[in-house]
């Protein structure tokens, strides 16, 4: 069995990209200052964040393609402590002001429980059903009118006007029996409820909205100052790489070496998580028959390495820019494409491993399953060729994995494009929510609060059952010591949106046509250079018709080009080029 590596390129280490901005490392990418600011804006990003990469400590770390998945996790755990340190301090509030005005924050705490239950039954979605919608409609309104009610109620107790408070009486018996019972208590004087319970009654609330406000505009600093486009780089003064606790620096020190190995350790569910989304996987196998003019010479032995050899210098010359007439009009070419990524990985499967620290990421045991897995053909080892071109700040990330196999006289080669599309929308304006909000007027700023205010006590109850609930897996899952397993989802793709602007989609195309393209002639000029024919490959992968081109894939087959008249089960493509269903 022939053991051989890709060639070294002249000037540099092979696969080695060109030399990037500093800016431009995946711990300082736009992907990853924005998956930070997500795990401020999105609670549900932040715990699935934490879950994945600080309870489950025996699942290995996805590939993290253009971003680090450890700088995310260090600004979770410090969005969370935030969170949970502010939610203690609301929970206290309410339950201190309990004695403290001797019941008389029942009268704020029904009607606020009202909203909040206005609030559940709305949704969280902009587009929510009509019969949430109306439900929650009259339980707001309802809970607005209890509020006021109960509000001028104190508000006349607190000035002394006895009879206007009175008048009220009836009408919070009939809005409410909670209302009215603790309205009652209040009005006969039981339990020696006087001026200063009632002026308590009214603070709580107040401060209560207070503490809301901090917390909002600690987190906008946060997304306007150490995530700010200027600071983000500088990793090193970044205050949640400082705080680090002793798990979640062994955790994060295990994550950076696994997150952008070569070496990739994966679950038998998706073994290409972390890539994206699957973007017209294609495969096809051709019979290697020698060509008919060779003299009576046998065609060269033609192995895995030996194709690859071809491919490889094919696509990294995709980094060249064209001739643009002199040297400065080349180097000022910012297509993408210069930064293309080429590697060589080894996908292993995690059965088997006593512990996640045996996985062999060493330089000496990567090149041992490197040289092992190229020829053998292997179901569960295997070996790819990774193309990557991180465009958008790494936002849109395009990545093909390339396999080719010779087996038995036939030429199998696998094609298998991914495509992560960018962050979220919310994500992507945390800049713009976060400028908004420290510049928005402090009346702004009150109002926000205030009407954050009714769900407050709820909201925090969540966030201490979430930190209870981790700190509970955390203490009875024995993740610590269990057999290791592969990653269950990837941070990358949980803050990933499910579209992208025809800008980026158009970009992506590009550039998985023009990789597709060059892997397709680095194939054929192997088999052309080692006596095969080439006819049946060339017919099967670029079928010249008038600039068409065609692939065979497991959805039908596809033509790119004018003029064209292509059936099959699944498409048909008019002469426009268009593909109708």
């Amino acid at each position: 069995m022939t053991q051989s590596s890709v060639p070294q390129q002249p000037g540099r280490p092979p696969h080695a990209p060109p030399a990037v901005d500093p800016r431009r490392l995946p711990a300082s990418s736009e992907a990853t200052r924005l998956l930070c600011a997500g795990t401020y804006l999105d609670d549900g990003f932040r715990d699935a964040v934490i879950d994945q990469l600080y309870v489950h400590e025996e699942r290995f770390a996805a590939p993290s393609l253009g971003f680090d998945a450890s700088r995310v996790l260090a600004h979770a755990l410090r969005a969370r402590r935030v969170e949970l340190g502010w939610a203690l301090g609301i929970l206290a509030l309410w339950i201190v002001a309990i004695p403290l005005t001797k019941g008389m924050i029942a009268l704020l705490i029904a009607p606020f429980l009202v909203l909040a239950l206005a609030r559940w039954i709305r949704g969280r979605s902009a587009a929510a059903p009509v019969y949430r919608r109306v439900p929650a409609f009259i339980l707001r309104w309802y809970g607005r009118i209890m509020l006021l009610q109960a509000v001028l109620f104190l508000f006349f107790l607190a000035v002394g006007d006895d009879d206007s408070a009175g008048g009220l009486l009836g009408d919070l018996f009939e809005a409410s029996e909670l209302l009215g019972f603790a309205v009652g208590i209040a009005s006969q004087g039981m339990w020696g409820i006087g001026p200063l319970e009632v002026w308590i009654t009214i603070a709580v609330p107040l401060l209560v909205a207070w503490a809301v406000a901090t917390q909002q505009g600690q987190f906008a600093r946060a997304l306007t100052q150490e995530l700010s486009r200027e600071r983000f780089p500088d990793q090193r003064s970044d205050p949640a790489e400082q705080a680090q606790g002793v798990r979640s620096r062994r955790l994060r020190d295990r994550i950076r070496v696994e997150q952008h190995a070569r070496l990739i350790m994966y679950g038998a569910d998706d073994p290409f998580r972390g890539a994206g989304e699957p973007y017209e996987p294609w495969s096809l196998s051709v019979e290697l028959r020698p060509r008919k003019n060779l003299d009576g010479k046998a065609p060269e032995p033609l192995d895995n390495s030996a194709i690859m050899r071809h491919v490889v210098p094919l696509v990294e010359a995709l980094r060249v820019p064209s001739p643009h007439g002199s040297p400065q009009a080349q180097a000022a070419v910012r297509d993408r494409l210069r930064e293309l990524e080429i590697d060589e990985v080894v996908f292993l499967p995690v059965d088997g491993l006593p512990a996640r620290e045996a996985a062999p990421y060493s330089p000496e045991g990567f090149e041992s399953h490197r040289s092992g897995s190229i020829e053998e053909g292997g179901e569960t080892r295997r070996h790819f060729l990774r193309i990557r071109v991180g465009g958008w700040g790494e936002e849109v990330v395009t990545t093909v994995f390339v396999r080719v196999h010779t087996q038995g006289g036939m030429l199998m080669l696998e094609v298998a494009p991914h495509v992560l599309r960018p962050v979220k929308p919310l994500y992507r304006y945390a800049d713009r929510v976060a400028h908004r909000y420290r510049h928005n007027h402090h009346f702004g700023k009150a109002v926000w609060a205030l009407g954050q205010t009714p769900r407050s006590a709820g909201q925090a109850l969540v966030t201490l059952g979430r930190s209870l609930g981790h700190g509970w897996r955390l203490l009875t899952g024995g993740h610590t010591n269990a057999l290791p397993e592969g990653p269950a989802v990837s941070v990358r793709e949980l803050g990933s949106d499910d579209e992208a602007s025809l800008f980026q989609e158009m970009d992506a195309s590009r550039y998985l046509k023009s990789v597709q393209d060059r892997v397709a002639n680095g194939v054929t000029v192997a088999l052309r250079e080692a006596g095969y024919e080439t006819a049946e490959f060339e017919q099967r992968i670029v079928h010249v018709a008038e600039g068409a081109t065609f692939i065979e894939n497991t959805k039908g087959n596809v033509t790119i080009g004018n003029h064209n008249t292509v059936t099959s089960k699944i498409f048909t493509t008019d002469t426009t080029g268009g593909i109708r269903g």
